[in-house]
């Protein structure tokens, strides 16, 4: 062919990239394309958060283009309408892309893809954003899996990691000429200086995203399964902002991930690497689940719990939560950190979003509509899984009497009080054995270490072993009584 439009989404990179492989292997000429329609993944449009991301990486996306001699097309407007009117500026004979799961994108897709074919446009779309596709694991009646461990043991009974794609050295024809927005005129970035905590932590794009894969396979592989649960460690990959932007791929990761086991030469090194594969697993699981259960961005996936009694409207619950300020140290400090960073450690989110929905009784749509909103990371299905776990509603779930305790949670997975010490200043003189409970402080410790409990530091807003009581309670009358089945 002669031209072809790549139409980037979230596949913000040049390596193992399946439509651009595909474009650069077959056409004379290649146009790289970003269409920015934010209010077509309505009602889940990116969050502030990931805005911010997806600003600097687009740029760091532009930059490489332009190292290969030619420049990223940014447009705005209706992707449909956009795409048909490049396709008539440069003669493209097709456009392609990599797939969609979310639900109303792939539907935007499946629209668009039929219209552009009826204009006589070519178009092609490639899977780049999961090992497996949605569908391609089944159970033996063919049904969907609803739990983890069958589901990820089904995938590795597949192929699961194959060589990458190539990074391209050369480009066919050049962009250069064609109209073009700013990344800055897509008024991503914040118009208030309140990103400095996420520049300070992050460095978005391709090239930071296989570095800190490399950084963590050589520093951080090896101790993983033993200090991922701790959230003072730097135990964990933080790679999921770059999976989520497509700035790197899964099979990039697998792959990777697979010659770190082949070549292992501790337990440790290789038992690192299966248990981030696992991890890798259960994203694969999330965005099946949202393929066959699409509902269950808003809806309970068990429909006994669709009437459940939470507390509406969550009120001032949902208020300090937000903010970091329910007095329960090891929640605020996650909260906290969530709000500095945009990100916040796997074990910190189940603890926080269970005392949200089973302590306070607010409904997990609440916590994950901020998530959304806050994460770096945020991912459509990861985030609706994940809350549904915690509240007990949703596939493979945390049965509904399953509730953290902060407490011991806080001391068993931060015992000396690092991690609240940090984004908790104000309790950073408490000696750890009330550093994650200081309402049990005896009033001279605290006087001693300058926080006294409702005057510099708040009291817990509930009552945790009562709140857990009257949440089981409520759990067990909304089972035994079928409330709310359809």
């Amino acid at each position: 062919m002669a031209t072809c439009l790549v139409w980037f989404r979230n596949d913000l990179r040049l390596h193992d990239n399946p439509a651009l492989h595909h474009a650069l292997s077959r056409a004379d000429r290649v146009i790289p394309v970003y269409v920015h329609a934010p209010q077509e993944a309505a009602p889940w449009a990116p969050g502030g958060a990931a805005r911010w991301w997806l600003h600097h990486s687009l740029q760091a996306l532009q930059r490489s283009l332009q190292d290969l001699g030619t420049t990223l097309v940014i447009r705005a407007g209706d992707s449909l309408e956009t795409l048909r009117t490049l396709a008539a500026e440069t003669g493209a004979e097709a456009v392609v892309w990599n797939r969609a799961f979310e639900p109303v994108l792939a539907e935007r897709d499946r629209r668009l893809a039929a219209v552009l074919q009826r204009c006589g446009v070519e178009t092609r779309d490639f899977n780049a954003s999961l090992l497996f596709e949605p569908g391609s694991v089944r159970t033996a009646s063919g049904g969907p899996y609803r739990v983890f461990t069958p589901f990820w043991r089904a995938c590795l009974r597949q192929p699961l990691a194959s060589p990458p794609l190539p990074t391209p050295r050369t480009w066919p024809g050049t962009a250069a000429t064609l109209p073009s927005l700013p990344v800055e005129a897509l008024a991503l970035a914040p118009q208030q200086p309140w990103d400095q905590g996420l520049r300070d932590a992050w460095r978005p794009g391709e090239t930071a995203a296989l570095e800190r894969l490399a950084a963590f396979c050589r520093s951080g592989l090896a101790g993983y399964g033993r200090q991922r649960d701790f959230p003072a460690e730097t135990g964990t990959s933080r790679l999921s902002p770059h999976l989520h932007h497509g700035e790197i791929s899964p099979r990039q990761v697998a792959w990777t991930l697979r010659q770190q086991a082949l070549g292992a030469t501790t337990a440790g090194a290789y038992g690192g690497a299966e248990a981030l594969l696992r991890e890798l697993g259960w994203r694969e699981f999330a965005y099946h689940i949202l393929w066959d259960f699409p509902f269950t961005t808003e809806q309970a996936l068990n429909p006994r719990f669709n009437n459940f009694p939470w507390q509406e409207p969550p009120g001032e619950p949902l208020s300090r939560w937000q903010s970091g300020r329910t007095g329960v140290p090891i929640v605020d400090a996650g909260m906290r950190e969530l709000w500095h960073s945009g990100w916040m450690h796997n074990r910190v989110r189940m603890i926080s979003a269970s005392f949200l929905t089973k302590n306070c009784r607010v409904a997990w749509r609440h916590g994950a509509r901020w998530f959304w909103d806050t994460l770096v990371d945020a991912d459509l299905a990861n985030n609706s899984m994940g809350w549904q776990w915690v509240a007990g509603s949703g596939a493979d779930a945390a049965p509904y009497f399953r509730i953290f305790n902060p407490v011991t949670q806080g001391e068993k997975f931060d015992p000396e009080g690092a991690y609240v010490r940090r984004w908790l200043p104000e309790l950073a003189s408490l000696p750890k054995r009330w550093i994650h409970q200081p309402w049990n402080a005896p009033p001279e410790v605290q006087h001693e270490a300058g926080v006294v409990v409702g005057r510099h530091y708040p009291a817990p807003i509930v009552d945790l072993r009562a709140s857990r009581e009257q949440a089981l309670a409520a759990y067990r009358r909304h089972v035994r009584e079928g409330t709310g089945q359809t």
